[in-house]
Parts: C-alpha cells; sequence; structure tokens
C-alpha cells in the first residue's frame, strides 16, 4: 500500500514538470500548426480572448462551441499568457460593470491608437448608458459584428436564440475581431458549421498575427485614373483596416516628380490595389507601377477591359465597348492578356425587372442575367478553397501566356458560358432570347481571376525608359500578383439612403455572395510571409447529422442513455443493500 502511495506522490511530483497533450483524432484537428504555435510561443504579455457563445446555443452551435473551446485550450496549453473567457453578451448572467467593459472593448475594434484622454472620455460616456443591453447590441452592429438569428427543429420542438458568433482578442490594448462563423447561403447549417470548424484555427491565428504584429503591413490604394468610388468599396476598406494599414497613393504626382514618385511607393507600402480605373495610363505611371513589382511589391489588379455599367441600361440599351488603359503591354509581359470580350455565362446572378402595366400593375419578377456570372471556386488553393461561388459583372476572360511566371486561375466560368465581341449592344432584353447549349460547346471555363507568382520581367526590359531611373531592374525580385478581369467584384450596394452595404449582398435578391471573403483572402495571401493563410487549406472530417435517422431512433436513444444508466443504478442500489443486510445480518 505504501509504495502505491508513493507511486502516486512521484506521478504528480513528475506532472508538475513535465507536460504532454495527445491528439487522438483521425484529422489531427486539434494539433496546432507550426504557424500557429510560432505565434502562440510569441506572446510575452497577457493576452485575453473573449468567445460570446456561452450560454447553451442551440442545436448545431454547440459543437462550434465545443471545438472553439477545445482549440483554444490547445493556444492556453502552449502558452499560460493567453487567457480565454466564454461570454454571453445579452445573457443574464452578465452585470453592468461586464457590459461596460465589452462596450469599451468593442470602442477600440475600430479605434487604434487613442488617447488616454480620449479613454477617459469613453469611460465617462459609457457609466451615463441607462440601457446598456441595447448599446451594447448596438455596439455589435456599428463594429460589424453582427449576430445571428438560429431556429432549430428538435423532436417537432422549435427553438429560437440570437447568438454572436464573435470572439475579441486583447493584447496590450490592442483589440481584434475574429470571426467564427462562415456562413453560406447555399450550405445547410450544419455544412456552415463544419466549414467554420475548419477555419477556427486560421481564424485565431490571424486574429493573433494581427493583434501582436508591432507594425501591420501597409496598402495603397491607387488613384489618379478614375477608380472606383471609395464609397463604392467601403465594406471592403473597412474590413482591410480592421488588419492593416491603409492609405491613398494618387498617380497625379508623377506627371511633376516621377522618380519621387516611384521611390514613395516602394518603400512605405507593401501592396498596391488598382480598382477598375477607367482612364488611360500614361508611360511615367506605367513605368512606376512596373518599378514597384520589381522591386518585390505585390499588386492586386481589378481591371474593367470593356466600358459598360448595370445603371446604364435603366434607360435602354447600351453600347459596350473596350476600353484603352494602356496596360496591355504590361499584361502581356506578366504573361497574362485581358481579351476585350464579355463572359456570357447560365450560370449566373439573378435580377428582377419591372414587367406589366405603369402604376399599379407593375411588378417585379427574376430573371438570368447571364452577362453577371457566378463562379464558385472548384480548387484547393487557400485562396478559394471553401468561399462561396463569387459574382462578377460584366467580366472579360483572361488569356494565359507562356513564361516563367506561376500561373494559378482562381476563379473561371462555368462550361456553359462562352466570350462576347465588342462593340455589342447590350439590353435588359436579352433575358428573353433564349439559349441554345450548342453555342456553349467547347467555349467555357473561361478564367475570370489569375495568380501570378515568380521574378517578372519588366516591361522595359531592352526598352528606352519614359524617365531615368538609376535603380532600374530588367528582372525583379520574387513577388506575388492577382489580376481580376472585373472591378465590381470589389463594389459594395449602397442601401435606400445611400450607406453601403456588405459586399457582396444584393440588397434586390436578398442573396449574399463570396465577394468579401475572397476579395480578404487575396489581400491576405499576397501579404502572407510566413504562410498563415495555408491553414485554409486544412481539412477536419466532421460527420454531418442524419436527421432521418436521429428522428427515428430518438425514442430508443433517450431509453438507452436516460433510461438504462437509471435501471443500471437502482439495480446496483437494491443489490448493494441486501448484500449489506446479508453481511450485517449475522
Amino acid at each position: 500500500m505504501g509504495s502505491l502511495v508513493a507511486g502516486i506522490v512521484l506521478v504528480n511530483v513528475i506532472g508538475q514538470f513535465v507536460f504532454a497533450r495527445f491528439d487522438l483524432t483521425a484529422d489531427k484537428r486539434y494539433t496546432l500548426s507550426n504557424v500557429s504555435l510560432d505565434l502562440a510561443e510569441n506572446i510575452t504579455d497577457p493576452l485575453t480572448i473573449k468567445v460570446f457563445l456561452n450560454g447553451t446555443p442551440p442545436g448545431e452551435f454547440q459543437r462550434l462551441e465545443t471545438e472553439t473551446r477545445q482549440l483554444l485550450e490547445e493556444f492556453q496549453a502552449r502558452n499560460r499568457n493567453i487567457r480565454v473567457d466564454f461570454v454571453n453578451p445579452i445573457g443574464d448572467g452578465q452585470d453592468d460593470e461586464a457590459k461596460k467593459d465589452l462596450i469599451f472593448d468593442i470602442f477600440h475594434l475600430s479605434n487604434r491608437g487613442v488617447t488616454p484622454d480620449i479613454d477617459k472620455q469613453v469611460r465617462a460616456s459609457i457609466n451615463k448608458i441607462t440601457d446598456l443591453d441595447k448599446a451594447l447590441f448596438d455596439s455589435f452592429y456599428g463594429s460589424g459584428m453582427k449576430p445571428v438569428s438560429v431556429s432549430v427543429m428538435d423532436h417537432g420542438k422549435k427553438t429560437e436564440a440570437v447568438l454572436f458568433p464573435w470572439a475579441i482578442l486583447n493584447y496590450r490594448g490592442h483589440r481584434v475581431k475574429v470571426p467564427l462563423l462562415k456562413n453560406m447561403m447555399t450550405a445547410s447549417t450544419q455544412e456552415n458549421i463544419n466549414s467554420s470548424v475548419q477555419h477556427l484555427e486560421y481564424a485565431f491565428a490571424n486574429g493573433l498575427q494581427t493583434a501582436t504584429e508591432r507594425s501591420a503591413k501597409k496598402i495603397a490604394v491607387i488613384k489618379g485614373n478614375a477608380e472606383i468610388d471609395d464609397i463604392l468599396m467601403a465594406d471592403f476598406l473597412r474590413q482591410v483596416r480592421d488588419q492593416y494599414h491603409i492609405g491613398t497613393f494618387t498617380l497625379d504626382s508623377v506627371a511633376k516628380r516621377p522618380k519621387e514618385s516611384a521611390d514613395y511607393l516602394k518603400k512605405n507600402y507593401d501592396l498596391a490595389i488598382i480598382a477598375k480605373p477607367k482612364e488611360r495610363f500614361t508611360d511615367e505611371e506605367i513605368q512606376v507601377l512596373d518599378d514597384y513589382v520589381m522591386h518585390g511589391g505585390r499588386t492586386l489588379w481589378l481591371v474593367d477591359p470593356v466600358h459598360m455599367e448595370l445603371d446604364s441600361l435603366a434607360k435602354g440599351p447600351a453600347l459596350a465597348f473596350p476600353i484603352d488603359l494602356n496596360l496591355n503591354n504590361l499584361f502581356f509581359k506578366y504573361g497574362v492578356r485581358i481579351q476585350p470580350e464579355l463572359i456570357k455565362d447560365e450560370y449566373a446572378a439573378e435580377i428582377k425587372l419591372a414587367t406589366g402595366d405603369e402604376g399599379s400593375g407593375t411588378r417585379f419578377s427574376s430573371y438570368i442575367w447571364r452577362y453577371s456570372p457566378v463562379m464558385l471556386p472548384t480548387g484547393d488553393h487557400p485562396i478559394v478553397k471553401n468561399v462561396e461561388a463569387v459574382r462578377f459583372d460584366f467580366a472579360s476572360p483572361i488569356e494565359l501566356l507562356k513564361n516563367d511566371i506561376k500561373k494559378t486561375v482562381l476563379l473561371q466560368s462555368s462550361p456553359f458560358s462562352k466570350a462576347v465581341g465588342v462593340p455589342a449592344q447590350v439590353s435588359f432584353e436579352d433575358v428573353a432570347i433564349e439559349s441554345d447549349p450548342k453555342e456553349y460547346q467547347g467555349k467555357g471555363n473561361l478564367p475570370a481571376a489569375v495568380l501570378l507568382e515568380g521574378r517578372f520581367h519588366s516591361i522595359y526590359e531592352n526598352r528606352v525608359l519614359p524617365f531615368d531611373e538609376s535603380d532600374h531592374v530588367s528582372v525583379g525580385k520574387s513577388t506575388r500578383m492577382i489580376v481580376v478581369s472585373d472591378g465590381d467584384v470589389v463594389r459594395n450596394q449602397l442601401d435606400k439612403d445611400g450607406r453601403p452595404m456588405e459586399l457582396g449582398y444584393d440588397r434586390w435578391t436578398g442573396k449574399l455572395y463570396g465577394n468579401k471573403d475572397f476579395m480578404m483572402n487575396c489581400v491576405n495571401y499576397l501579404l502572407d510571409e510566413n504562410g498563415l493563410i495555408t491553414l485554409r487549406s486544412k481539412d477536419v472530417s466532421l460527420p454531418l447529422t442524419d436527421t432521418k435517422k436521429v428522428e427515428a431512433e430518438y425514442t430508443r436513444v433517450q431509453i438507452i442513455t436516460v433510461l438504462a444508466p437509471l435501471l443500471v443504478l437502482a439495480l446496483f442500489g437494491i443489490g448493494f443493500t441486501l448484500l449489506r443486510r446479508r453481511m450485517y445480518a449475522r
């Protein structure tokens, strides 16, 4: 007996110094990647993670809470500076002070680097709030952390709840929000939960990197050639601003100070975004952008080679015609050619058009608009894996040219699509034209978004430079760029009051496309130096629940899980009592 006690004590003493966890799952879902481990181990100060999934979430959301809790336990096991709190933000368990602290945290999500004086003013304002529940709810909405309304049928009983599938990381006063739920419009609740669990490690690792980076990377939004207005890409810019520094770089300065402009761009920005320019680039502006690429700058090109707007059709037929942006030779040198054509696709978004008589007789009907192709990612590249279908408007095909650059097609049209030459007349009356499947044979699968990686050759290789540049190189450093043949992929709609709506949401049909996820994945991949985004390719096998089988086996399972243990316990009690009486009756 003494040796047993000594052994137990020895094991406990060793356990104080030796720590190990074992992942027995087949897909190793709780084994953190090296990227996540490095991020966790580099945390030197206390880091707090508040997860808003506490309580009793209905149905499949309990699985999301459980998986989130178990994954964060792995992070905590790697670094004791990480503290995790599961909070129900609108539950009765939250006292007023906790709600005030949470409102204060949410305020700091969109206000970095505020001074102590502003902190005091914010605290004073929060202390004056009388209806904290409403203020907290409004804070979630205002910060973009929108709740989800959940309705679950459980054996004929309908359960409804409002959930906040979000988390907030707080490190050295820098707060970052982390989305926990992927909400794909064509997927069931179970499929959305499975996809969300699959991306939990990436979501938290990305949040850790954003919270712990001392100097966030800088993004330049290129202006000066009639690019898309900021309000029409406001949701994208707001999302980018949560993770990176973002600013405007105007090419107008190139005309007067080309050398200084080129130096400033390549020294101060890690990524340049060129979103739907409508005016021709000068040779000097081309050289500035080319020089930026040659020195390792990352670029995201959202280019329309054809002029055509959906709003132009409101008054009748309009002419689609090519735009000469002076970018053809640049892209040709890099290895792609954006054809001045329009993609017409049978797998396309719907539009609502007025039909019937004017006035009280007017009604709106839905039609397939073939010039708005909806492209469903099919590859396993981390940029597009598990991304919902992306909507385009008047996209053009991209031709891949042979050179040493690695090219990856991210999005392409369906097999039932073709390229339409321009100039061409486009009209809403086209929706009534019936298509012949034969006209698409051998013409579909047209690339509309392509990733290029490698060492690019300058457009001015063996050519005279538009302006003198002492550090010009003919073959650049290894870098990346993404070319998308539609600037509207980043365009958000406006509500009736002129306010920007969520990117990818169509207010006319109520559908939410995957444009935001796609665009953010593009930015994250282009700026990713340590392979963090590759975590999106991690496969987690979570079998879907067979609801019909659950319904059929509901009574039997209840008997096994509830009644059977009680019967065993009762039999044990009776047997123990009889045995006790028999022993002590003597």
